[in-house]
């Protein structure tokens, strides 16, 4: 009877020791992994607030005028257009 006891505590602390799976699943603390296998951040409670500058240019991403983004500009006639 002892025997099972010690039986039945080594198996409940060797279930208590086994850890289940980490949500992160190796990615690290704020990432994921998506369907692809890739490790992606988690931005479900992040929230962006970025004010874009009208006319400047942004690397990677081009010129921000009129709640769009345009790649190309010129002068025309002494102001600035976008195509």
């Amino acid at each position: 009877m002892k025997a099972l006891a010690i039986l039945g505590l080594a198996t409940a602390l060797a279930v208590g020791a086994a850890s289940s799976a980490d949500a992160r699943q190796g990615c690290g603390a704020g990432f994921h992994r998506n369907f692809r296998g890739r490790c992606v951040p988690n931005l479900r409670n992040i929230r962006r607030h970025e004010v874009f500058v009208v006319g400047r240019f942004y690397p990677g991403r081009g010129y921000w005028y009129n709640g769009r983004w345009w790649h190309r500009r010129y002068r025309y006639h002494n102001m600035w257009r976008y195509r």
